[in-house]
């Protein structure tokens, strides 16, 4: 198992025995639980923080686990989602799969595969959590870039040299070196590399037009 990333547990069941017991137990292993005896008092209620995972009970009273899956898709909340269930349709599984579930469990289930579960979905909220900081970093930077700098750094990371660049946009070669010197200062590197390190991961578009 992967070294434990400690973090929040959203606890939704209806069985109060099963949130005694998964609370107790997730505790003493250093995570902080907060248990919810249903959908509505977890949607009306809890506050999103990271890392964290949501433990969810398919079946109980008022709305399903794949209703509040839907719920918090909506309003973007994408802590990673374990579900845990005693009866669930194969449809329900599929479903919850389909919709970015991190992990879908059937009671009774060992601890040991609860415990691999949560460190798994712990890790993807870090690394989820870790992108978009990375991404609001990237995006003050992208900012102080001018309309024909964005241009240039786009081709520069796919791969064009100076030549490439000044013949695709009828420019000097010189303009265009002048422009790839002020892109590396403006987005704080000293090379190429370090600039494609930089954007590893990141749609360089999808964070300048945010």
């Amino acid at each position: 198992m992967s070294q434990q990333i400690t973090g929040h547990i959203y606890l939704i069941d209806d069985d109060p025995s099963i949130r005694r017991a998964l609370s107790g137990t997730l505790d003493k292993l250093g995570y902080t639980v907060s248990a919810f005896e249903d959908a509505a008092s977890f949607l009306e209620t809890a506050t999103p923080t990271s890392p964290a995972v949501i433990l969810l009970d398919m079946r109980m009273p008022g709305k399903s686990g794949v209703e509040v899956q839907a719920e918090l898709l909506k309003m973007e909340w994408r802590t990673p989602i374990v579900f845990i269930s005693g009866q669930s349709q194969p449809a329900q599984i599929l479903q919850a799969m389909k919709h970015g579930a991190a992990d879908f469990l059937v009671k009774p289930f060992s601890m040991d595969d609860l415990l691999r579960a949560i460190t798994t979905a712990m890790e993807l909220d870090h690394a989820q959590q870790d992108l978009l900081s990375r991404k609001l970093s990237v995006k003050q930077l992208l900012q102080s870039l001018t309309p024909r700098e964005k241009v240039v750094c786009a081709e520069m990371i796919s791969g064009r040299s100076n030549k490439e660049i000044a013949q695709a946009s009828d420019s000097a070669a010189s303009t265009v070196k002048l422009h790839r010197a002020r892109v590396l200062k403006k987005m704080q590197v000293d090379s190429l590399g370090d600039l494609i390190a930089r954007l590893k991961d990141i749609d360089l578009w999808d964070v300048s037009h945010d």
